[in-house]
């Protein structure tokens, strides 16, 4: 079969199969290195509640901080005066250039205050509910 073909042909087709295993290789290996960079990024924890508000970063969207924080959403949103309509997947940063661009970090710090207030009106439990024991039958009377 290669009897047929040109060195020209041969040699074309062997460098297109090396540029083909170059391109997979890099692009598999820069997929390997976004997965394990984003591995420890998952969604927040359901036990946990987070209550530091240092930790908000403008790339976050209010859906994720209402997880994190276990406040409403609808709350966050009464405090932006931001309608959730259209709104609901945009980051912080952008609801802020949307709604607020002469207001530098107005966003941000609207939804701290807000986290706050609804910490400080809502407490997070102390500790986890205990378990009621089971009520016992009594003790049979023999007469």
């Amino acid at each position: 079969m290669f009897a047929k073909t040109s060195k020209k042909q041969r040699t074309l087709v062997i460098g297109f199969i090396v540029i083909g295993i170059a391109f997979t290789t890099f692009f598999g290996m820069r997929v390997f290195h976004a997965f394990k960079k984003i591995d420890g990024h998952g969604p927040p924890s359901r036990d946990k509640v987070e209550t530091d508000v240092e930790l908000i970063r403008d790339w976050m969207t209010v859906s994720f901080i209402s997880k994190m924080y276990r406040v409403p959403e609808k709350d966050i949103f009464d405090a932006l005066n931001v309608s959730p309509m259209g709104s609901h997947e945009k980051s912080l940063k952008d609801l802020n250039h949307d709604y607020y661009p002469d207001k530098d970090g107005f966003v941000m710090d609207t939804v701290k205050a807000a986290i706050l207030a609804f910490q400080a009106s809502h407490p997070p439990p102390d500790s986890a509910p205990t378990m009621v024991s089971p009520p016992t039958a009594p003790a049979p009377v023999t007469p």
